[in-house]
C-alpha cells in the first residue's frame, strides 16, 4: 500500500470513533478473523487527498470481492459482496490499512469497549462506557484533572495516563506505540513548578517502559518472560531517556516540598516494579539505581535515615513478594542502600551473592566506583576495586577499560596502591589480558610484559610495530629472547612462510644487536644459524635473498 496518507494521532482518535459508528462489533470481529487469515490480496491507495483505498478481499467464494474503503468517510465505503452497508471485508481492508500505518489494529478491533467511543474526539472528552455499552456519568474532563497534577499522588498520575492512552491498545508494543503514547502523555501536560517538570516527564516515560514489558500473560504476542525484538528496542530507547532525564533533571533546579512527596512515592512506584521483574529484564533494576544517584542522593545527602528507612523496606519484600520476588534485583537494591550507609562489606557480600544468581551488568558495577570516583573517595575506591572488580571478569573489553581508569586514578593519589592494582589485574585473566598489557606498558614495566607475552605464546609478528616501540626504546635487550624463540619456531615449520617469518624477524634482530653494540654476537649467532639449518634449501635461499648471508 502507498504510505504517504498518514495520520496523526487526532485523526486516528477520530478513525477509532468512526469505526464504532459504522460497524458493529460482531462485523469488526469477524473483518479480524479474515485479516489474520491474510484475506487481503492487494491493497492500494488510489486517492491519497480523500483517503480511498481500493482492495481485493477473498471471501467464500473463488472470486475475491472488490473493496472501496473511504478512511475518511467509511459509512459510504463498497463492497461486492451481497452484504448491505458495512460489511467484515470493509473491516479487514481497515484492520490492513491500520497495520500499514504502524497504529494497533487492537485499538480498532477493541474499538467498542474504548473509553474514546461515546464522546467526540476532543480533548476536553472522555467519556468511558458502561457494561451495558451505555455512556457512563461524565466524569471531570481530564484537563482539569491534569491542571491538579502537583497536588495529586503519583498513582493518579498514571491513572490519568491510562485513560489518555487508551485508544493505543495494549498488544502492538514497538516504537510506534512508545512515540504515541509519550506524545499523548506530552499534550495532557499542564502548565507545571519547575522542579515537577522533570518529574512529569520522568513519569510519562515510566508509564510508557511499564506498558513496553509488563505485558499480561494473557496478551496475544505473549512468549513467556522475553518479549519480542521490536519491543526490546523501544524499550531500549525509552529506558535511555529515562536515564538522560535522571541525570539532568535536577541541574539549576530548587527542589520543594511537593517534589520531595513525590520523590517517595516515585521511589516507591520504581521499588515495587523492580522487585517483580523478571531476572533477565532489568529495566526497573536499572532505573532504581539511577534514582538514587542521581536524584535521591542528592537531595537527602548524608541523611543515614533515609537509606536505613529503604533497607527496612526492601528486606521486607521478601516476605511481601514471596515466589515472585525478583531475588537478584532484591540484592543489589539492599547492597547500594549499605554502600550509601558506608556498609562495605555487606554491600559487597550481597553483590557476590547476586552475581550468582543473574550475571550483574557492567554498568551498575561501575556505578559504585563512578559514585567514588566522584566523590574523590580515593582510599575507599582503592578497596572497592579489587572487591567487586573480578564480577566484571567476563564483560567486553570497553567495560574494563573504564576499570582501569578507575585504578589510574586511585594510583595517582594513593602510589602505594599499586600492587593491589596488578595483584587485581592478575586475577582476571585472561578477561584483563588487554588492559593488563596496557597496564604494563603503561607504567613502564618493560620485563612483566615480555614475560607476560611469552608464557601465552604471542608471536612478535602479531604485534605492530609500534607496539614493540616503546620497549625498543627503554629496555631493548629484553626483546632478545622474544625474537630469538620466534624465530626457532618459525624455522620449524619446515615451510616458505615460515621461513620468510624467521627472516622477517632475523632482520629486526640484526638491528637490535647494532642498536645494543653487540655486533659480534650478532655475526656468531646468525653464522651458527645458517651451518645448523645448511640442509634446509629454501631457508638458505631466503637468508641470502634478505641479505643476511652471502
Amino acid at each position: 500500500m502507498n504510505s504517504y496518507l498518514t495520520l496523526d494521532d487526532m485523526q486516528w482518535q477520530e478513525l477509532i470513533q468512526r469505526t464504532t459508528q459504522t460497524f458493529s462489533d460482531l462485523t469488526i470481529k469477524r473483518g479480524f478473523q479474515y485479516f489474520k487469515q491474510g484475506r487481503v490480496r492487494s491493497s492500494e491507495l488510489s486517492d491519497p487527498s480523500s483517503g480511498v483505498i481500493d482492495a481485493l478481499v477473498q471471501g467464500s467464494v473463488a472470486e475475491p470481492y472488490q473493496v472501496r474503503l473511504r478512511v475518511n468517510s467509511l459509512s459510504d465505503s463498497e463492497c461486492s459482496c451481497p452484504v448491505e452497508g458495512a460489511c467484515k471485508h470493509m473491516a479487514a481492508v481497515l484492520l490492513d490499512y491500520a497495520q500499514q500505518q504502524g497504529r494497533s489494529i487492537h485499538a480498532l478491533v477493541n474499538a467498542h469497549s474504548m473509553s474514546w467511543a461515546s464522546s467526540p474526539i476532543t480533548p476536553n472528552s472522555l467519556r468511558p462506557r458502561t457494561a451495558a455499552g451505555q455512556a457512563a456519568p461524565s466524569p471531570p474532563k481530564w484537563r482539569d484533572k491534569a491542571e491538579q497534577l502537583p497536588t495529586l499522588p503519583i498513582t493518579a498520575w498514571h491513572e490519568l495516563f491510562d485513560i489518555c492512552t487508551a485508544s493505543l491498545g495494549t498488544n502492538t508494543q514497538n516504537s510506534f506505540y512508545a512515540k504515541n503514547a509519550l506524545a499523548a502523555l506530552h499534550h495532557i501536560k499542564p502548565p507545571l513548578p519547575a522542579d515537577l517538570e522533570p518529574l512529569y516527564g520522568l513519569h510519562a516515560h515510566l508509564f510508557v517502559l511499564e506498558k513496553l514489558v509488563k505485558q499480561p500473560a494473557s496478551a496475544w504476542n505473549s512468549s513467556g518472560s522475553y518479549i519480542g525484538y521490536h519491543t526490546q528496542v523501544a524499550a531500549d530507547h525509552v529506558q535511555d531517556q529515562i536515564g538522560r532525564i535522571l541525570k539532568d533533571g535536577l541541574e539549576d533546579i530548587e527542589p520543594g516540598e511537593a517534589f520531595r512527596e513525590r520523590l517517595d512515592e516515585t521511589k516507591t512506584y520504581i521499588r515495587r516494579s523492580m522487585l517483580v521483574e523478571p531476572r533477565n529484564r532489568k529495566f526497573f533494576a536499572k532505573v532504581y539505581m539511577q534514582l538514587w544517584i542521581y536524584w535521591i542522593s542528592p537531595v537527602y545527602g548524608e541523611n543515614q535515615q533515609t537509606y536505613a528507612d529503604e533497607l527496612k523496606e526492601l528486606q521486607a519484600a521478601e516476605g511481601d513478594f514471596g515466589a515472585s520476588l525478583s531475588r537478584a534485583a532484591w540484592l543489589t537494591s539492599q547492597s547500594l542502600m549499605h554502600f550509601y550507609m558506608r556498609q562495605d562489606e555487606a554491600a559487597w557480600e550481597l553483590l557476590r551473592e547476586a552475581d550468582k544468581l543473574s550475571t550483574l551488568s557492567a554498568e551498575f558495577v561501575l556505578g559504585f566506583f563512578h559514585m567514588l570516583y566522584s566523590a574523590s573517595e580515593w582510599e575507599r575506591l582503592a578497596r572497592w576495586l579489587p572487591e567487586i572488580g573480578p564480577l566484571l571478569g567476563s564483560h567486553r573489553n570497553e567495560h574494563l577499560s573504564r576499570y582501569q581508569d578507575y585504578w589510574d586514578a586511585v594510583i595517582e593519589h594513593i602510589p602505594e596502591a599499586a600492587e593491589r592494582m596488578w595483584n587485581c589485574l592478575a586475577s582476571l585473566l585472561p578477561y584483563s589480558k588487554h588492559i593488563y598489557q596496557n597496564a604494563l606498558m603503561t607504567h613502564g614495566r618493560w620485563r612483566e610484559w615480555i614475560d607476560y607475552q611469552l608464557s601465552t605464546g604471542r608471536e612478535p609478528l602479531e604485534l605492530r610495530v609500534s607496539d614493540l616501540a616503546p620497549v625498543e626504546k627503554h629496555a631493548p635487550e629484553l626483546l632478545l629472547p622474544f625474537y630469538h624463540q620466534a624465530v626457532e619456531r618459525y624455522i620449524l615449520h619446515k615451510n616458505r612462510d615460515g621461513y620468510k617469518a624467521a627472516v622477517k624477524l632475523l632482520k629486526r634482530l640484526a638491528k637490535l644487536y647494532k642498536k645494543l653494540k653487540q655486533q659480534e654476537r650478532w655475526d656468531l649467532f646468525i653464522t651458527s644459524l645458517s651451518v645448523r639449518n645448511s640442509r634446509l634449501r629454501a631457508f638458505q635461499e631466503e637468508l641470502r635473498r634478505g641479505k643476511l648471508i652471502s
